[in-house]
């Protein structure tokens, strides 16, 4: 089974990373772009086959290394 797990810093928090991104956009010339937030993409491959059992683990890596829930969201997708 494949996942892909996006974490995002949460809305409420500020994104100093996403800020830089933005200033360095404009001063190229991208001035129509605005609220740049920057966040992981990971992918991988999990040999397991019970959906229910990969949801678990998946939640469960996000929670302990992949995201810190303190000031980060996560989804994920299983194909």
């Amino acid at each position: 089974m494949k996942a892909t797990v996006y974490v995002t810093i949460k809305q409420n928090v500020l994104d100093p990373q996403g800020s830089a991104v933005e200033g360095a956009l404009h001063s190229m010339g991208f001035d129509e772009v605005s609220k740049v937030r920057v966040g992981k993409y990971l992918e991988f491959d999990l040999n397991i086959t019970d959906r229910a059992e990969a949801e678990s683990r998946i939640t469960t890596m996000c929670e302990k290394l992949l995201a810190n829930t303190v000031i980060e969201d996560y989804r994920y997708e299983l194909v």
